[in-house]
């Protein structure tokens, strides 16, 4: 058996493959992508009725084509195996998934949620980026070689007849010879700076309409063209006709990846088995392949979330045709087979748009074929061919007995051929759009099943329908449905689902970036992601938020091995030494946490900040998911430092802007010995395009045990200009402060949502809770008795052994229950264990819940508001 290792594997060259691999290469990371498919320079793409009967992927028959045709019980559908993945035969349109549609815990008929953790405005960027590399630009239906293409004057005529929204969707095909010329049809293309991996010459469009069969002429951006060959440019190995069969995750760190190499020459059925491993694995093998190998190896992935499986959808196809088109009684040419597959778009309102009653939104999309189609279309209108054929045959035998045959039979060939009416007179209609992805892919007998139908998203595909029979009747077209659809089955070129992300392991498979919850160093990046349909085509979708995981994985240096990054390297310092431990190993423990409070913009201290922002209605909160990956290595690392996830909330801010990057110590070391921090540091990005940083600690110090609960649930915060890490604190720029606090109903929410994935979770949760307790004891101890020994059995009988019961856990769950606090001849002792019970009291009063958030005065004691006042004052503790 072969073995070797790379930085990273990426099993798919799709959307979310290609891109990964551009990324990650171009960052000078060794790349290895394994594409199960052939690569096709243009000029190889299936044509003839021989080349198209071999087209197909099946190597258990011999097939190692381009299409891969699904079966199952709901509906087909069709994908592609190949260099490039879905690039190869998709239509080319760039439309992003609208921004009301990242819908958040929407309920799905039989339970769960849909829910996008991520936002428009994040990727944004991400969007732009891939629709720079893929060339996008809309259909130049204003220059003159381009303006005669009728299909799309004829949707947008009945857009307006029926006042809908029309548009040119962004498509990545090249109508120039380089961006910005003049368009023209069979140009030579100029091939960028990363040159092209096939090494022949690409030409312009030439409007033949064959897109979804392959792209001849290499007018098609497709991945080949683009992301992968920047990828091969900058170092990524390509390797085809590479299937994966088995993935796992290594004792070491990092994962191992099983593939065999097709030989299509020798057809072997069982070729040699070969493995390769790598410190990050990147799954974009589709919905159903990323999805399938998931659940093959799902038992070397202990405490694999649930959610494997689930969510799936087919994105709303909906495939219908447009027949013998008339304006008044003249035929209207709509020429499908003229001009890209899809030119033109138009959109149906969503209820989330603030529509009522629209129900979930869709795009209708004029389709194409190939002219040779035509022929096919033709030869189908069988009563119309009959009928030729008899008059052709009636006329010749007439014209033999006359004994004055007509010898030019043109004109009657010509009429037996027709007048191609009912070709260029019909249109495929392309639907798409949310429909409910309730969906489950599961194993039976170890093949790839799918549970889904259309029954629950009838209203959806009665709309649709509806709406395009409104179109045929303006265009004056008879509406013929898929012949399939009276068994209400449909063809999806277009799954998602399967393995989608979500903000924890209860949500999702993967978290927002693609990594899969408590699998280091795994990523999804591909169809499988999806938490729900995304509405338009979903390429830009996949390749963005791959672009964005990619942006994720490069940023956060302190990565090794597949390993989350440690304390010391996340703030700028290194370990001498790292563990590395299979996941299997691992157990991880999460909760989540909300906090409130207000922000003032142009202020630099926290106090100050609080105050302004209450004074002018200035709220901030937020709500993070803290993960700790290895509870183990969490606890015996000084920084103690976890991933933080979520969003955070302000108007200031332009509304919820979702965490990019996160990171939350606890209990780390402070400025003196006597001091200790929570510390979070987390990266977003404002409405307005500007990147932030929100800097905030809790200040754990020696004092009287007062101070407690107000220091474990007081967040002081700065927010610094740009993504700043700690090291540059001192010379960011901050754009504003304020505080925040976690009011008891929050407090008591906090504590349901503690989870452990992993072995031995109950022994690692209370490992957890023997470490908050012994530190805080610890903390407030010694300010709490002076330093003299209680002369009671309940509590230390001497210094050292007071100094002991800082880890000793039963003492610490004393000072938790307050039983440490019986004690004593000492009267600061017995005062401050007074104040304690003072303090309880206030604590458990409804004030403190702050509903609204009160002010300090209103549910402090007199030492918390006079420290409060010296915030207030800009006095608050520094975060060094």
């Amino acid at each position: 058996m072969n073995r070797e290792h790379t930085d990273v594997v990426v099993v798919g060259s799709g959307f979310g493959g290609s891109v990964a691999a551009y990324r990650l290469a171009e960052a000078g990371l060794s790349v290895v992508v394994l594409e199960r498919g052939q690569d096709y320079p243009p000029g190889t793409f299936a044509r003839t009725p021989a080349q198209m009967s071999r087209a197909f992927w099946d190597p258990a028959e011999g097939l190692y084509g381009l299409y891969d045709v699904w079966g199952f019980r709901g509906f087909d559908s069709v994908v592609s195996s190949g260099l490039g993945g879905g690039s190869l035969i998709y239509a080319n349109v760039l439309l992003r998934k609208d921004e009301e549609w990242f819908v958040k815990e929407e309920a799905l008929p039989e339970g769960g949620y849909e829910t996008w953790p991520v936002s428009r405005q994040e990727l944004d960027p991400h969007y732009d980026a891939v629709e720079g590399m893929l060339g996008g630009t809309p259909y130049p239906l204003d220059h003159p070689a381009f303006a005669t293409t009728a299909k799309a004057h004829a949707m947008q005529d009945a857009a307006a007849e029926l006042g809908l929204d029309w548009q040119l969707p962004s498509l990545a095909v090249s109508f120039a010879p380089t961006p910005g010329a003049e368009p023209g049809l069979g140009l030579p293309i100029t091939d960028p700076k990363y040159g092209n991996l096939h090494g022949v010459q690409r030409r312009s469009c030439r409007l033949c309409g064959e897109c979804y069969l392959g792209c001849n002429d290499g007018a098609k951006n497709s991945l080949d063209h683009t992301y992968l060959s920047a990828a091969r440019h900058h170092g990524a190995d390509l390797r085809t006709l590479h299937e994966v069969r088995e993935i796992r995750p290594r004792p070491e760190g990092g994962y191992e990846v099983d593939y065999v190499h097709h030989d299509p020459l020798t057809k072997a059925r069982k070729p040699e088995s070969r493995t390769i491993s790598c410190d990050r694995l990147v799954l974009a093998a589709g919905a159903y392949g990323t999805t399938y190998l998931l659940l093959r190896n799902k038992a070397r992935f202990p405490g694999l979330s649930d959610a494997l499986g689930t969510r799936f959808s087919g994105n709303g196809d909906l495939l219908t045709f447009l027949l013998r088109a008339k304006d008044r009684d003249r035929l209207r040419p709509l020429d499908a087979s003229l001009g890209p597959t899809i030119t033109s778009a138009i959109r149906l309102p969503d209820e989330v748009d603030g529509v009522p009653g629209a129900g979930r939104g869709a795009y209708i999309e004029d389709g194409g074929y190939p002219n040779f189609v035509g022929w096919m279309v033709e030869e189908a209108d069988i009563a119309h061919e009959i009928s030729r054929i008899v008059r052709l045959m009636r006329e010749r035998f007439a014209a033999f007995f006359s004994h004055a045959p007509d010898t030019n039979l043109s004109g009657e060939v010509s009429e037996l051929i027709g007048d191609g009416a009912l070709s260029v007179s019909s249109l495929p209609l392309l639907g798409m759009g949310r429909d409910v992805p309730d969906g489950v892919l599961r194993l039976r007998g170890g093949r790839l099943d799918a549970d889904w139908t259309t029954k629950t998203s009838e209203e959806y595909f009665a709309r649709m329908r509806s709406t395009m029979k409104r179109i045929a009747a303006v265009l004056g077209a008879t509406y013929a449905d898929n012949p399939i659809w009276f068994r209400k089955r449909i063809i999806t070129v277009h799954p998602g689902g399967g393995a989608p992300m979500g903000r924890h392991p209860g949500e999702g498979v993967c978290d927002p970036f693609g990594e899969v919850h408590g699998f280091p160093g795994l990523y999804i990046a591909d169809g499988a992601a999806l938490p729900g349909a995304v509405g338009p085509n979903p390429s830009l979708t996949i390749a963005a938020l791959s672009d964005r995981m990619c942006t994720r994985l490069l940023e956060d240096t302190g990565r090794v091995h597949g390993t989350r990054p440690v304390g010391g390297a996340v703030n700028g310092t290194t370990r001498g030494s790292e563990v590395h431990r299979g996941a299997e190993e691992r157990t991880s423990l999460s909760f989540t946490e909300e906090m409130k409070g207000f922000f003032a913009e142009g202020e630099h201290a926290p106090g100050a900040g609080e105050q302004a922002g209450r004074d002018h209605g200035h709220r901030l909160g937020f709500r993070l998911t803290i993960t700790v990956d290895d509870v183990d290595r969490f606890l015996e690392e000084p920084e103690h430092t976890a991933r933080a996830e979520g969003w955070i909330d302000a108007a200031v801010c332009g509304g919820r802007c979702q965490i990019e990057r996160g990171w939350f110590n606890l209990f780390c070391p402070g400025s003196a010995p006597d001091r200790k921090l929570m510390r979070y540091r987390l990266h977003f990005t404002d409405a307005e395009g500007r990147p932030r940083t929100l800097s905030g600690w809790k200040d754990i110090r020696h004092r009287a045990a007062t101070r407690v609960w107000p220091d474990t649930t007081t967040l002081f915060f700065r927010i610094f200009e740009g993504h700043v890490m700690e090291s540059d604190d001192d010379e960011a720029a901050i754009a504003g402060a304020g505080i925040l606090r976690l009011g008891l109903d929050d407090f008591a929410r906090q504590l349901t949502t503690f989870r452990t994935e992993g072995p031995n979770g109950l022994a690692a949760l209370e490992r957890f809770g023997h470490f908050f307790l012994s530190e805080l004891w610890d903390v407030y101890r010694p300010k709490l008795f002076h330093g003299h020994a209680p002369d009671t059995v309940d509590a230390p009988q001497t210094a050292a052994g007071s100094a002991a019961t800082a880890t000793d856990p039963e003492a610490a769950a004393g000072f938790k229950n307050g039983t440490a606090l019986r004690a004593t001849g000492d009267a600061q002792a017995v005062a401050d264990a007074q104040a304690v019970g003072d303090f309880e009291v206030v604590a458990n009063s409804e004030t403190l819940a702050f509903p609204e958030l009160v002010a300090p005065s209103e549910v402090a004691t007199d030492s918390q508001v006079a420290a409060d006042s010296e915030a207030a004052a800009g006095n608050e503790p520094s975060p060094a």
